[in-house]
């Protein structure tokens, strides 16, 4: 094998002169650019003569073995061609005029040589190439489940971020275009009331008055809105079982109201009934209750036996039923519920009992738990120990519920009252000057002595 090397003022000239001389089958081994112009190193096997021409079989094979040298081993694995296969000759990839560039050249050939050596479609099974498939396609269908995944996490993180934003944007222009009520329903919002419903009563603020006028504006407007029954429950006959979670204060409560209907009717007239079995000392802590007052106490263990006890109260004008304390999730809660509405002599009122300290979100649970019964009112607890009262009157204002009788206390039976809305609101706007103002708070205690 011999190699020769030409140059030409350009790709086209070099290539014709290796046609020329060498014929339409010499291998082109490499091109680079001169001074001169463009210079081709071929390769042929023997000197060729004008009407001479090189077999396609010795070709191919002096390709082959140059191939190995200058190419990797799996390109020249592939680029080696049978005996029996011809090689594209020179003259048949370029034709007559030649390609543009060198590289599209070997291209060409090196594309057409696999294409020789490629064995055909018909000799490689159809069950090698189904069971690759199968092989890969569920993982990269798992890969392809778990990148779209991805996507759409990003994807829903990004529009949480930008809601977000547009939200603070909207704001701000709301506050630049009505500075006092923004103020103002932030301060509502301080007490403890909903935004919803801050929003709602600030927008009727009236425009042309200043700052005090306008608060005291709002905090009649949401007086307004609080429902309250009045003493519905000792001025009215029949049957009343206070329910709510553990720990609210349902048997102090019942207490505190048997000794104000003792107090006014005789405490022959009242009889207390418990259908609590779960809490330890349940119906002994209502007997004592019951014995301090002087007023008849039973124990009912099922609906039958409530529904027998009220009948032979039937006589009393007031029966307090004291109910175990669930949480808003327990599933007894519903099996006492259908203990009091599987009655047969009586409509027993349900009034539910609420912490006035607790979270926003745990009255609104609590409510909501028993939205399966007909709830007549609220009673709000322990206001002597929350520092916010907005939480309870939003909570009551949205469910639409009258608050009946608010406790501060533990004392029986001084201290419960009967629900004014004037006095909750007062309550709630005392609290949040005292606690919620920043001037009030007691978070910088030591700031006048590191001032001095």
């Amino acid at each position: 094998m011999k190699i020769k090397r030409f140059i030409g003022r350009d790709m086209r000239d070099a290539l014709n002169q290796v046609k020329h001389e060498l014929g339409g089958e010499a291998v082109i081994m490499s091109n680079k650019k001169v001074a001169d112009g463009i210079e081709i190193v071929a390769a042929y096997d023997q000197p060729v003569a004008q009407n001479e021409t090189p077999s396609a079989s010795k070709v191919a094979s002096q390709y082959a073995k140059t191939a190995s040298t200058t190419m990797p081993q799996q390109q020249t694995a592939q680029r080696q061609a049978p005996a029996n296969k011809k090689v594209p000759s020179l003259s048949e990839i370029i034709g007559d005029s030649g390609p543009d560039s060198l590289r599209e050249l070997l291209e060409k050939q090196g594309s057409a040589t696999n294409n020789a050596a490629k064995p055909k479609q018909h000799s490689v099974p159809h069950t090698t190439n189904s069971a690759t498939s199968n092989a890969t396609s569920p993982i990269n269908t798992a890969q392809d489940k778990d990148a779209i995944a991805d996507i759409k996490h990003e994807l829903n993180e990004l529009r949480n971020v930008l809601q977000f934003q547009v939200s603070g944007l909207l704001k701000q222009d709301k506050h630049r275009a009505h500075p006092l009520q923004s103020y103002l329903a932030s301060r509502l919002e301080g007490m403890g009331i909903s935004t919803g419903i801050a929003e709602d009563v600030v927008s009727y603020t009236p425009e042309e008055s200043d700052e005090r006028q306008a608060w005291l504006f709002l905090l009649k407007l949401m007086a307004n809105r609080i429902q309250t029954t009045g003493n519905a429950i000792l001025e009215q006959r029949g049957a009343v079982a206070l329910v709510g979670p553990t720990g609210t204060g349902k048997t102090t409560t019942i207490a505190k109201l048997a000794a104000r209907a003792a107090q006014r009717y005789g405490a022959d007239q009242v009889a207390l009934v418990t259908i609590d079995s779960y809490r330890i000392a349940a119906y002994e802590q209502l007997a004592t209750y019951g014995k301090i007052i002087g007023c008849s106490v039973k124990k009912a263990q099922n609906a039958e036996k409530l529904s027998d006890i009220l009948f032979q109260l039937r006589n009393k004008r007031l029966v307090l039923i004291d109910t175990a304390g669930f949480g808003q999730r327990d599933s007894r809660l519903i099996k006492q519920l259908d203990t009091l509405n599987q009655h047969s002599c009586a409509t027993i009122k349900k009034y539910v009992i609420m912490q006035a300290n607790a979270q926003h979100k745990v009255m609104e649970h609590t409510i909501n738990a028993y939205k399966s019964t007909e709830l007549h009112g609220c009673i709000l607890t322990k206001l002597d120990e929350c520092y916010s009262l907005g939480e309870a009157i939003s909570v009551a204002v949205e469910h639409n519920l009258a608050i009946s009788y608010v406790t501060d206390g533990q004392r029986v039976p001084e201290d419960i009252k009967v629900a004014d809305a004037k006095y909750l609101i007062s309550a709630a706007a005392k609290l949040y000057k005292k606690y919620g103002l920043r001037h009030t708070g007691v978070e910088h205690s030591n700031t006048s002595a590191l001032a001095v």
